[in-house]
């Protein structure tokens, strides 16, 4: 049964106080007016509210409820839904306005073959906005139907920046150099560093239940974004690949390798499969594979360093891991700095944890540079690549350290991660 207008209408209608009413933190996100977008991201990282960011920035510019329309296709009033009835949105918004609408279309992948309704309100010059939980959207069948119609903005968990802000801590240019803000910075990266970015882990109190939250997020991350989509019968053989891509964060690894450990476990799960296992966990946006620059095209393929997506979620599955999650809170701002497709790490006869090409830029992690053999071992690799480019800037990132250190007659100057997420 279709699902009809005064249905559709008092849905829009409720969504609209909500989108009024809600409390948001002003990300630094930008959109060109008269582009389309599909907005793309893991589980709760924030996309509605970038949408909600969108329309108050339109209504500033002096748009109306007259010509901007906003559906959540996760209202389960609309669960029925069908591509039939996709039309009568734009019917019913033109029941009270004659105004052509921007429309905000959130998780509209709900509703089966949603492609080619958006590719005809491309072509029919309406600007739209199309949020998703997982990189379905990404795929190539939904990029040919859409035909570069639309621009991909990736959304990420809060960098450290948006994170200090939201707590309300305002810092001056010269917060670096007075005791009270470092420590109120401080106290906060330690949040970050444990919980993650996510924006509802900052109304958690209670760290068991942040734990407990995240938890359930991930719960539904690879028990519906993974595993009902793509029918997986068997949730357990994938829970132990993500939990060896997680203990393995730092090391590149090979789907071979994953196959061995999935093997051995007593599952007779093959390697093609084990390589669609981890095409589906990259496309929930669970986890950021990252490749060896220098590597041959087949290697670049198949072996890789995997992170995730945030620290929160990687954090359930570590005991005693802080030197994992630095490197991962490092690899998810680069990212989203960069792009996750421009990161990548440098393994010749000697390995850099990240460079970064169009920003001439490598990075050596660490989370203490007081023992010598640390010291040795992160300085000569980067001491090496400096000598091998020497227009490139080479930093030292570390917990909480900053001081220098020489290696080949040159110095490197550490610098607190904290400080240089805020950079």
């Amino acid at each position: 049964m279709a699902i009809s207008k005064d249905l559709l209408r008092e849905c829009i209608v409720s969504q609209r106080e909500m989108i009024t009413s809600a409390e948001i933190v002003e990300r630094p996100y930008h959109f060109e007016d008269e582009m389309n977008y599909v907005l793309v991201g893991v589980r709760h990282v924030g996309k509605s509210y970038l949408l909600y960011q969108r329309i108050r920035q339109l209504f500033a510019q002096g748009h109306t409820w007259d010509d901007v329309l906003f559906l959540n296709f996760d209202d389960e009033r609309l669960a029925e839904i069908t591509t039939l009835d996709l039309n009568l949105i734009l019917e019913v918004h033109g029941i009270y306005s004659k105004q052509k609408p921007i429309l905000f279309l959130d998780e509209i992948q709900r509703v089966e073959h949603w492609e080619q309704f958006a590719r005809r309100l491309a072509d029919s010059k309406y600007t739209v906005y199309i949020t998703g939980s997982n990189a379905k959207m990404l795929s190539a069948e939904v990029a040919t139907t859409l035909g570069g119609r639309f621009l991909i903005q990736e959304v990420y968990p809060f960098s450290f920046g948006e994170f200090v802000s939201a707590k309300g801590i305002i810092l001056d240019k010269d917060w670096r150099y007075s005791t009270s803000a470092r420590s109120e910075v401080q106290r906060a990266y330690l949040e970050y560093f444990t919980y993650g970015g996510l924006p509802e882990i900052l109304s958690i109190v209670s760290p068991a239940v942040k734990r407990s939250y995240l938890s359930s997020l991930y719960q539904k991350i690879y028990l519906g974004d993974i595993c009902a989509r793509h029918r997986i019968s068997d949730a357990k053989v994938l829970n132990i690949l993500i939990k060896k891509i997680a203990e393995s964060v730092k090391q590149p690894i090979s789907y071979r390798r994953l196959n061995h450990v999935i093997v051995s476990t007593g599952s007779n799960l093959s390697l093609p499969t084990t390589i669609s296992y981890m095409d589906y966990a990259e496309e929930s946006w669970l986890i950021l594979p990252i490749k060896n620059q220098l590597a041959q095209l087949s290697d670049k393929e198949s072996t890789k360093k995997y992170y995730l997506i945030d620290n929160g979620i990687l954090n359930l599955f570590l005991y005693n891991g802080e030197t994992t999650l630095l490197e991962n809170i490092v690899c998810i701002e680069l990212c989203r700095r960069y792009g996750k497709d421009n990161v990548s790490y440098y393994n010749a006869s000697h390995e850099i944890d990240f460079v970064v090409e169009e920003a001439r830029l490598a990075i050596q992690v660490t989370y203490s540079m007081q023992e010598d053999e640390t010291r040795e071992r992160e300085l000569i690799p980067l001491a090496k690549f400096q000598s091998q480019h020497p227009d490139w800037t080479c930093l030292l990132i570390t917990n909480d350290n900053r001081d220098s250190y020489t290696s080949d007659n040159q110095k490197f100057q550490t610098i607190p991660a904290y400080q240089w997420l805020l950079d």
